[in-house]
Formats: structure tokens, C-alpha cells, sequence
């Protein structure tokens, strides 16, 4: 369950930056098949947040340090950039067009799943937590 309300709090994210941002594009047409892509996005955009994300942590610490942590929006931008090039080979209708909108795209992805995640964290996540504490 988890992991379907983060899949979905991620859409949602992904629909506001592109709703905000001139270079963030979803062509798709009718509103199932919008809601649809977004969903296969952002699931793109999860695995490949949970695969490269800890390597480039690991391998570009020392960018971290001496930036201050502000190599991780640059970081958070190639992998939204990555997730629209995954997204045009798998055909899907939703495009990055350049560097910026991606460095935009990923301050108010991550800002608008940050506010999602803390009206929904508390009760959600702690119910998945209680039940599973039930079975043992």
C-alpha cells in the first residue's frame, strides 16, 4: 500500500511541475490516459531514484561536501532528464527539453512531495507499520 500511495503522490508532483514549467511536457491526450502516463513516469522516476541515486551519493560525496549539499539539485535534475529520455524510449508521451526545466522540475517535484508525504505520512504510513507490528 505503501508504495502505491508514494507512486501516486509522485504523479501528482510530476503533473505540477509540468503544469508549472514551459520544458516539462505530457502530450497525452484524454485525462485517463495523462493519468496513466504520469503514473508509468513517476514509477520511472522512483526506480531510477532508487537504483542511481545511492551510487551518485556514494561516488559524488566529495561534490556534496564542498557544494553543501547543492550538487544534489544538479544530481536531482540529470536523473529527471534520465527519467524523460527512459520515458521517450518506452514511448510514452512526457519530455524534459533541456537542463533548467529539469533543475526546476526536480525543486518542486521534491517540494510538492514533501508537502504530500506530510499530510499523508502520519495516518497512512502508520497504519501499515501498526498492522504489520500485529502479525509478529
Amino acid at each position: 500500500m505503501k508504495i502505491l500511495i508514494r507512486l501516486v503522490i509522485s504523479a501528482v508532483a510530476l503533473w505540477v511541475a509540468q503544469a508549472l514549467l514551459d520544458g516539462i511536457e505530457l502530450t497525452a491526450g484524454s485525462g485517463t490516459r495523462r493519468a496513466l502516463t504520469l503514473l508509468a513516469v513517476a514509477a520511472i522516476f522512483g526506480v531510477v531514484n532508487a537504483v542511481l541515486k545511492p551510487v551518485i551519493k556514494v561516488l559524488g560525496c566529495a561534490f556534496y561536501i564542498l557544494t553543501l549539499g547543492l550538487f544534489a539539485l544538479v544530481v536531482n535534475a540529470a536523473l529527471l532528464m534520465l527519467t524523460s529520455w527512459i520515458a521517450g524510449k518506452l514511448d510514452l508521451p512526457f519530455h524534459v527539453d533541456w537542463f533548467w526545466p529539469a533543475f526546476w522540475g526536480a525543486i518542486i517535484i521534491g517540494v510538492v512531495s514533501w508537502v504530500l508525504n506530510v499530510f499523508v505520512a502520519d495516518d497512512v504510513f502508520d497504519r501499515d507499520e501498526d498492522r504489520r507490528d500485529d502479525r509478529y
